[in-house]
């Protein structure tokens, strides 16, 4: 099936919605290589490829909404796709703000975003294994007290992804990524501990050596052998990068359009108050070339843009799609994300947390006393109230250096006084994947542990 095709196809099927009835009708195209290779103990594991290709279209009646999917793309399965989702609008309740954006609000960043990189295509699978196998033995052979692993994996994805509505949009772009990822797992007498790194990028050439993922891996389960449990205490807590990201994550949560509309977040109702730290800055860019949350257009055909989230600690923005603006009488975001079919939910394009000036070391350096959070467990955040408790392990500071190590503690706090006692942010900002922030310091918070 040609490039060309494909978006030819999708024209068809809005098309075919139109001329059975539909009011307006929206179709999304997508297509995608997988590949995994997994070695263990220096040995090849287990090697997955697998391709996919399907077409989804959401339907209007007026403002009665109905999707369906499908992978069958014959003139048949066409046919079935858009029947079944004309049927289903027919039997769906009267949305008054359903609808598809205004042609105003349509179109696509032009240029060349680097969200593609053709030197995925071409790797060839024995250089994908030898890839692996290099990271997991440079973390065996990092110290004798790496004795076992859990394995190293490369991955890598290639996509198509296009889009078309009975509004005049029409837009594609192709995706790429490849991933390496090591897991030793560390003994020293009784203490036996794992962990991990990995490093992601748009093309192979961007990817951190086989060699220093490994490194880094090793050292990270290393440094975790002999952990403690401490005494509960109240003490400033710094997150890693890794772990700040998450922190992030629950940001997100709490600026998602539907969850402000439905006051299922702790941020509804404070657009233009200070709610955080006035080193926080948050800001979510889908335009960054080359990376992960990049990409011209959303979910919707509505352009990418950079959203000023928090900035300086005043609440700025939610993070809307089309609906979510309309149910808050606001405007789209350009944050529409869904999958084949389906009304379209939120998501974020890059969303980060700005660098700030203090190096990590310099942060670790003013606390006498602390935690070093390397690793949270567990799903006990209440985005409606703040209140916030995570299983964690991690490394204790004492005198401005990480001491020892400690595990099976919990870390406790409310995120509207986490945000607001945020006392210092890291110079570190990487990005390894579509959300990042750098090292993070909040002033207090309750270790809980003997």
């Amino acid at each position: 099936m040609s490039q060309n095709h494909l978006l030819e196809l999708a024209h068809e099927i809005v098309k075919r919605a139109l001329d059975a009835g539909a009011t307006d009708a929206e179709c999304t195209v997508a297509e995608g290589e997988e590949f995994s290779a997994n070695v263990r103990m220096r040995e090849l594991e287990s090697l997955k490829e697998a391709g996919s290709r399907g077409a989804g279209v959401r339907v209007l009646l007026g403002q009665n909404t109905g999707s369906s999917s499908t992978s069958d793309l014959s003139r048949e399965g066409i046919e079935r796709l858009v029947r079944s989702a004309i049927e289903l609008a027919g039997v769906t309740n009267h949305d008054p703000h359903a609808g598809l954006p205004q042609p105003e609000e349509m179109g696509a960043i032009p240029g060349d975003l680097k969200t593609y990189s053709a030197d995925v295509a071409g790797l060839e699978t024995e250089l994908k294994i030898e890839t692996a196998r290099r990271a997991e033995a440079a973390a065996l052979d990092a110290d004798p007290r790496i004795s076992n692993s859990e394995g190293a994996s490369f991955d890598t994805h290639l996509g198509r992804h296009i889009f078309v509505n009975s509004r005049g949009f029409a837009g594609e772009y192709r995706t790429s990524y490849c991933s390496l990822h090591a897991v030793p797992v560390a003994r020293e007498g009784d203490s036996m501990e794992r962990d991990y790194w990995d490093s992601l990028a748009r093309g192979f050439a961007g990817l951190e050596p086989p060699e220093k993922v490994g490194r880094i891996a090793a050292g990270r389960a290393l440094r975790r052998l002999h952990a403690v449990k401490v005494e509960t205490q109240k003490v400033p807590v710094v997150f890693e990068p890794r772990v700040a990201r998450g922190l992030l994550g629950n940001v997100f949560e709490a600026v998602h359009g539907m969850a402000v509309y439905r006051h299922q977040s702790f941020l509804a109702g404070k657009l233009g108050e200070k709610v955080a730290s006035e080193q926080v800055t948050v800001i979510d860019d889908g335009t960054i070339p080359g990376l992960f949350g990049t990409s011209p257009f959303d979910d919707e055909g509505v352009p990418s843009r950079r959203t000023v989230v928090i900035e300086n600690g005043v609440l700025k923005s939610y993070l809307l799609n089309c609906y979510a603006a309309r149910k808050l009488g606001m405007k789209t975001t350009g944050n529409a994300s869904r999958g084949l079919t389906g009304n379209a939910g939120i998501g974020h394009g890059n969303f980060f947390l700005e660098k700030g000036v203090e190096s990590p070391e310099r942060i670790l350096a003013g606390i006498a006393n602390g935690f070093y959070v390397t690793e949270v467990q567990g799903f006990g955040v209440n985005m409606v109230t703040g209140d916030y408790s995570q299983g964690a392990a991690g490394l204790w500071i004492r005198n401005g250096e990480l001491a020892f190590a400690v595990s099976e503690v919990t870390i406790a706090g409310n995120l509207k006084e986490m945000l607001l006692g945020l006392e210092a942010v890291g110079s570190d900002l990487e990005f390894r994947g579509s959300v990042a922030a750098p090292t993070l310091k909040i002033g207090e918070m309750t270790v809980g542990g003997k």
